[in-house]
């Protein structure tokens, strides 16, 4: 009984918490990221930066899963398969029941990828916490340079088909497509690229963020898109070279802008070209 009532004061405390947090969509701020810290103890902290960084310093419980340990190989950025990548956030401690916070060192790439096959592998609450470690610092955030480990569970996959696109749904033409590669990649003029699929538009994932890599506000990236025809439920899909930078763009059009059909083409470029689509300069 006594353990019961425990658990109940726990729950209701967190729902406090919760009710005074304000999140932009599921991007949190630093002060708002410590109200959960301090009152869910169960909160499974993300840290999806490269090893090294992570070992330098991270969020006090935070366990590391770097963007690249999604991945196939380093060379196209494949994603491992949905059965490969529920084993893995299994193995790390994340399950399906878990409050999930993810983070980088404040480029918001690898932290928005690991965020994005999160939501997709069926995970229901996932937050992104802004934006950098020395944000991290003045919010006075736990920082340390001891890794955290966490007992292995189960991660039962159940794919959402709603936010990935795949080549299909590239071809049909019936979404606005963004690219959100570099101008010169987008133009071919880079060893890596040779063009842009077909009808992209280019979005590079560096004008949803501000000098401080920051997302930028709803009425910023308001001005940012005004002129693409866009409304909340103009169906897009999002795309670069492999992944990780339209993932950036799939957290700003969805938790900023608060679009409702937005897809991610996860493997990108590399995938059109892989599978022998030509390309357009």
């Amino acid at each position: 009984m006594k353990t019961f009532r425990n658990i109940l004061i726990t729950g209701l405390a967190f729902l406090l918490v919760s009710s005074t947090v304000r999140a932009q969509g599921d991007i949190i701020s630093a002060a708002d990221f410590m109200k959960l810290f301090k009152a869910d103890k169960s909160l499974v902290i993300i840290d999806a930066s490269k090893a090294a960084d992570y070992k330098k310093s991270h969020i006090k419980n935070a366990i590391n899963i770097p963007n690249g340990d999604l991945n196939q190989d380093a060379e196209t950025g494949f994603l491992k398969s949905d059965e490969e990548l529920g084993k893995l956030f299994g193995s790390k401690g994340v399950n399906n029941e878990s409050t999930i916070i993810v983070y980088d060192g404040g480029s918001q790439k690898p932290a928005s990828r690991v965020y994005w096959v999160l939501k997709y592998l069926g995970a229901p609450n996932v937050k992104i916490l802004h934006k950098n470690m020395a944000t991290f610092k003045k919010a006075r955030v736990p920082l340390t340079p001891m890794a955290a480990k966490k007992s292995a569970t189960t991660f039962t996959v159940n794919v959402n088909h709603a936010i990935a696109a795949n080549l299909a749904d590239v071809k049909a033409g019936t979404a606005k497509l963004f690219d959100a590669r570099d101008a010169n990649e987008y133009a071919g003029t880079t060893e890596k690229s040779k063009g842009h699929i077909p009808g992209a538009i280019n979005l590079s994932y560096k004008d949803v963020l501000n000098a401080d890599n920051a997302f930028k506000t709803k009425d910023e990236l308001e001005k940012v898109v005004a002129g693409f025809g866009l409304n909340a439920d103009t169906p897009i899909i999002v795309s670069c070279q492999s992944g990780k930078r339209a993932a950036v763009l799939y957290v700003a059009f969805t938790s900023v802008l608060g679009y409702k059909n937005v897809k991610m083409y996860d493997g990108s470029y590399n995938d059109w070209v892989a599978k022998g689509n030509t390309v357009e300069k």
